[in-house]
């Protein structure tokens, strides 16, 4: 599918940025503008994040598609996701909901300000490329909220994570625009080394077999999930979205095993002990107000 480079200058210069390029097709900019229009009349009360995920249950799962190119810029793909582009693409549907801005530009301003840090798109480096920095600056914006408790009880947060991160720094070579800008290395090193350190509770991936009767029952329909690692200097190793379904927790997700989105028929449980380098999840939620 041939892919349209257009410049948005009006979308440039209300995001206070110079002016850059969004990369999308004419079924990119149609679909979006279409779940939209939808949403007016079919989500009522439903959660934004559960309504527009299952919109793209099937979609096949396309990895590396925001490594286009040889500058940043802004990719619109919404016929092939990856996890963290679902979940992204769903965030910023759901923030143009709660709005009632129905536009593309409308959405490419939110998904500008939910990729990148502090919303405002610079070079590869302003890009949240760690799990933890998309959340820590989510959280500051405003747009989701971490559902651990913050004191004691903890309930199913009975572990706690100390960050460590450094894996694009100590491998540059794998990312193709650290190779072509190796000037940009020591920006994600210093924001790494700022990260490391830092400790947050999660559920231990043992708890993901409690009952939703359970204090795991704070987990709601929409939730965002990250389902953490304590090893290769990453903070997780995937994203999804939480759902319930007699009693169990599941998982909506953008599956890599089986190439589409999805909603996995085995419990979220079931899924997470099939995952040795998995320790448990963080759980974040969107402010749906």
């Amino acid at each position: 599918m041939k892919r349209l480079v257009t410049l948005l200058l009006t979308m440039c210069l209300c995001l206070g940025m110079s002016a850059q390029c969004v990369e999308y097709t004419r079924e990119d900019s149609t679909l979006v503008t279409r779940l939209l229009e939808d949403a007016k009349t079919e989500r009522g009360t439903e959660n934004h994040v559960f309504y527009f995920g299952k919109k793209f249950l099937g979609l096949p799962y396309v990895a590396h598609t925001l490594e286009e190119g040889e500058t940043e810029h802004l990719i619109v793909n919404l016929h092939g996701l990856d996890c963290t582009t679902f979940m992204e693409t769903v965030v910023a549907l759901s923030m143009c909901d709660q709005q009632d801005k129905r536009t593309f530009e409308n959405f490419c301003q939110n998904l500008t300000r939910v990729r990148f840090r502090a919303g405002e798109m610079t070079d590869y480096t302003s890009r949240l490329h760690y799990f933890t920095w998309w959340a820590e600056d989510n959280e500051r914006l405003g747009i989701v909220e971490d559902v651990c408790p913050k004191d004691e009880p903890w309930g199913a947060w009975t572990a706690m994570q100390t960050i460590h991160i450094d894996y694009m720094s100590a491998h540059p070579t794998l990312y193709k625009q650290l190779k072509l800008h190796p000037d940009f290395v020591p920006t994600i090193k210093a924001y790494e080394q700022e990260t490391n350190g830092r400790k947050f509770r999660y559920i231990p991936k043992r708890n993901l077999a409690w009952e939703q009767s359970t204090k795991l029952g704070m987990v709601r329909d929409g939730d965002i999930v990250a389902m953490l690692t304590d090893s290769d200097g990453l903070d997780t190793r995937h994203i999804g979205i939480a759902f319930w379904q007699d009693g169990k927790l599941h998982l909506l997700h953008a599956s890599s095993l089986y190439k589409k989105v999805l909603m996995s028929k085995e419990t979220f449980y079931e899924y997470e002990m099939k995952q040795p380098k998995h320790t448990g999840i963080r759980v974040f939620r969107f402010k749906d107000e």
